[in-house]
């Protein structure tokens, strides 16, 4: 495994930050690591990157124990904490050749950054003072260093935050493409992030793990009941005819024509057809009949609330 995790409890005085955490990561896996803010996600990845030491428990990181605490078990492991410390005076160029040196890169270092700077699409920011950068750059920057000694686990806390919508795509990109061949984990609040780019989806609350699995599959957690069911017809309707629809509890006008509507029943049996025969029963032309699609975000207040 990339990544072992076994009965891990992290306390800080008597606030229990992880209550007894198990998981494992293996190889090449991109793993969406997912809960509301306390819930001890930050915590849980400065553990694993070696920052603080867990109060029981252990942690593996290709085999090697954190408690090792040697280079051997850093240099398996690329950083970008949530907050991206950089040194806002250096050139970037300056500032990633910096990072090679201390991990003593030597020759190979110079490559390795060009590689970088390309990777990132940095190229055009290189010769810029870091503190000059839009915090977009930054970000790329931050995803730079932590790549520079060619680690095979990458731990990102919100690598995204904070980010325009066209930066935000543009990094998903380059961790989509880091993915392929390292292992991530990701710590994120755009839940459309983690549908985009995880296979799998690891969430915490109050320090303990409340689902573990493939994306899809997390899909099917949490106590979602209720069906939602857009309709679009072609002579305007009311919602006193709508609400007649056996099984529909809330109807919604979503157009002011009349013509656009949004259904929602509890039933766990599909309301689909139920929907169609009355409209056919009734006289009503359908134009569309669609239900809507159980989303992470809504798995997550689910689960989290």
């Amino acid at each position: 495994m990339a990544i072992q995790v076994q009965n891990v409890t992290k306390l800080f005085g008597q606030q229990k930050a992880l209550n007894n955490v198990s998981f494992d990561v293996p190889k090449g896996q991109v793993v969406g690591f997912l809960g509301p803010n306390g819930a001890g996600k930050s915590t849980m990845m400065k553990i694993i990157t070696g920052f603080i030491q867990p109060s029981s428990g252990n942690v593996t990181v290709n085999g090697i124990a954190i408690t090792n605490e040697s280079r051997e078990y850093r240099n398996n492991i690329g950083y970008m904490p949530e907050n991206n410390p950089l040194y806002t005076e250096m050139y970037v160029k300056e500032y990633l050749h910096f990072v090679a040196k201390i991990y003593e890169l030597g020759k190979y270092g110079s490559n390795r950054v060009k590689d970088l700077i390309e990777l990132t699409g940095i190229g055009h920011e290189q010769n810029k003072m870091i503190g000059e950068l839009s915090r977009g750059y930054r970000q790329r920057v931050g995803l730079a260093q932590a790549l520079l000694n060619r680690p095979s686990v990458l731990i990102l806390d919100e690598p995204t935050s904070g980010l325009d919508p066209n930066q935000i795509v543009e990094i998903r990109k380059i961790i989509a493409d880091v993915g392929k061949e390292k292992t991530v984990l990701l710590s994120t609040h755009i839940m459309q992030e983690v549908e985009a780019i995880c296979s799998r989806v690891i969430i915490l609350n109050k320090g303990v793990i409340v689902a573990d699995g493939q994306t899809n599959d997390v899909m099917q957690y949490g106590n979602i009941e209720q069906q939602v069911v857009s309709i679009e017809v072609t002579t305007p309707v009311t919602a006193e005819i709508l609400s007649k629809i056996d099984g529909v509890q809330e109807v919604i006008q979503s157009s002011n024509d009349g013509c656009q509507w949004i259904l929602k029943s509890s039933q766990k049996q599909d309301v689909r057809p139920t929907i169609f025969n009355f409209c056919a029963r009734n006289g009503i032309t359908l134009i569309t009949l669609s239900q809507k699609s159980i989303q992470m975000e809504e798995v997550f207040h689910s689960l989290t609330q």
